[in-house]
């Protein structure tokens, strides 16, 4: 595994393949568990009195450790099914080497062993919980941040070019009848005046809130470009968390103004979103007649998601497809 492997699998608890396809530690975990289950189960069939202490030792320790990173790391279903089975392989393991014995024994085995599947469980839902709360301080740290930007820009910026604009206004009043360039210019400024105060109120607007998620797609969709067909279709389930929606948000609006912005004889969007395996995600894809791949390289709000993205243990991908380009994101939920 790659060192950029490595730190995906330990930030969103999957390994992706090279073929793209994500393999999550509660899929090897359940795997493993039945796996040990079965072997369990059909030793007596076997007629073997005796085992391998070191490999039944060494088993024991890996369903132990998928089951601390499984806790901690996958969607709640997933995390109790693939626990459920890798803690009873735990718990039923030493039935090989006693199951001759009296019943007592196989019992206290069984209960003693138990002990460190419930351990283990407790430790991953104990990281779960720290994860959980270093993200909410994350979220609330950069709201924070946010509304401290909003303000400065409401109280400095746009008195400033509040100030600038009166001064164009008074500029106008004051002088009379002014050469018909110079006039034209204190108009022009202005209404480029006007229009930053506009922005800079949307602006404003859009950091003191958190922004679309998901349910605001329709409305970003119906308003793209005309002649251009927006195909939207996002696949019911359980709503993502505002942050994970406000993400796949900003990733379609993102992805439709590089459309507009580099393919402008496209005549279909497609945008797909969908979760899986505790991973939501968002795929944009256009049909083409736009620029050539080396300059559609996705701009800085791409690279600036992506980056983002990555930090949250999910990936951003920009590349062609057939005859158009696509845009896939993959967040965690």
């Amino acid at each position: 595994m790659t060192r950029d492997g490595g730190r995906r699998f330990a930030a969103a608890g999957r390994w992706v393949t090279e073929g793209g396809r994500r393999v999550t530690a509660g899929g090897v975990a359940g795997v493993a568990g039945a796996v040990s289950l079965a072997v369990t189960l059909a030793h007596p069939l076997t007629g073997r009195a005796s085992v391998n202490a070191l490999a039944m030792v060494a088993e024991v320790s890996v369903l132990l450790v998928l089951t601390v990173v499984t806790v901690r790391r996958s969607p709640a279903r997933q995390a109790a099914v693939a626990a459920t089975l890798s803690g009873s392989a735990v718990a039923f393991i030493l039935l090989r080497a006693v199951w001759q014995g009296p019943p007592q024994l196989a019992f206290g085995a069984c209960a003693a062993w138990a002990l460190g599947a419930v351990a283990a469980t407790g430790v991953g839902l104990y990281l779960r919980r720290l994860d959980d709360n270093r993200r909410r301080a994350v979220e609330e740290a950069t709201r924070a941040q946010r509304l401290g930007l909003a303000r400065d820009l409401h109280d400095f910026v746009a008195h400033d070019v509040n100030g600038m604009l009166v001064q164009a206004q008074a500029a106008r009043v004051v002088a009379g009848e002014l050469p018909e360039p110079v006039a034209d210019a204190l108009r022009r400024i202005e209404e480029a005046g006007q229009r930053a105060l506009a922005s800079l109120d949307r602006t404003v607007h859009a950091l003191g809130e958190r922004g679309p998620g998901i349910e605001g797609l329709a409305r970003l969709a119906d308003a793209f470009s005309p002649g251009v067909r927006v195909d939207l279709h996002v696949e019911p389930g359980p709503a993502p968390r505002q942050e994970v929606s406000s993400l796949a948000y900003r990733v379609v609006a993102e992805a439709l103004t590089n459309v507009r912005r580099h393919a402008p004889r496209a005549t279909i969007v497609a945008v797909e979103i969908g979760e899986k395996g505790g991973v939501l995600r968002v795929r944009v894809a256009d049909d083409g007649g736009g620029s050539s791949p080396s300059t559609r390289a996705g701009g800085f709000g791409l690279a600036g998601l992506g980056d983002l993205l990555e930090a949250r243990g999910g990936r951003l991908t920009a590349g062609p497809h057939g005859p158009g380009w696509q845009v896939v994101a993959e967040i965690p939920a």
